[in-house]
């Protein structure tokens, strides 16, 4: 039985303050949750603040990015050896943001999620397709090419967490509908095991992100292969994020 992981990506909102607030009513709001893990991921300079209030609690942290090098004359990137050194145990990698903004590629994603592995995180993978690669009948070959491009030549995944976000059901308001979800969740699960074999990809968790509200988690639990989500907006208010957990009993 795959245990539920609700990730929160609180992407460019939240400077210390404010993400100080949020963690402290999500550690009054979710101290009793014990049937699902969670995770949320403030701005690099909220880190701090959110490690600060989240210590001895069972949420825990995450960074939205990283760079593939320890250390070196990189300005502007922070390694995944300072990520760990920080507070955190899980980054966000490859998110459709990354690729549409800052020339994200299956390239850099397995370079990043390799670096992040070796300083202990546990990578959140990101795959989606585009509405016009849905429209065109290839998201399945999409997603695929993601995965295997992104994360393909690493020997052991059990630390790594697959997202499928449907680049079109991100802050549009759209959400794929369960079925839709399902029938990609699925595939994706097809790919592990067959690369990397059935245990792998019965063991491993799969979420998925786009819209996710509480409105909508309900039915999302009900398909066999989505064992949590990647929560945008909806992440940064702590009543509409818990209830999006409690919808994971």
């Amino acid at each position: 039985m795959r245990k539920p992981l609700i990730a929160g990506n609180w992407k460019m909102f939240t400077g210390p303050s404010a993400a100080e607030s949020l963690s402290l009513a999500l550690k009054t709001t979710l101290k009793d949750c014990n049937w699902a893990d969670i995770v949320v991921c403030p701005p690099f300079t909220s880190i701090s603040a959110v490690v600060s209030v989240l210590k001895n609690t069972a949420i825990e942290i995450g960074a939205q990015d990283t760079f593939w090098e320890s250390e070196g004359a990189y300005t502007g990137e922070i390694s995944p050896v300072m990520i760990r050194e920080a507070g955190c145990g899980w980054v966000i990698i490859g998110h459709s943001e990354r690729r549409a903004h800052f020339g994200e590629s299956d390239q850099t994603v397995f370079k990043r999620v390799n670096a992040a592995m070796k300083a202990g995180l546990k990578p959140i993978v990101c795959v989606g397709e585009t509405l016009q690669q849905r429209d065109s009948g290839i998201t399945e070959e999409i997603v695929k090419s993601q995965l295997l491009g992104g994360i393909g030549e690493i020997r052991a995944i059990s630390n790594l967490t697959i997202a499928y976000e449907p680049v079109w059901a991100i802050g549009t308001g759209r959400t794929a509908t369960p079925r839709q979800a399902q029938d990609v969740h699925n595939v994706i699960r097809t790919i592990i095991s067959e690369k990397w074999g059935e245990l792998t990809a019965s063991a491993a968790r799969i979420l998925y992100g786009g819209s996710v509200k509480p409105d909508n988690a309900g039915d999302l639990w009900q398909e066999d292969d989505i064992d949590g989500f990647l929560v945008g907006g909806a992440s940064l208010n702590a009543d509409t994020f818990s209830r999006i957990i409690e919808s994971a009993k």
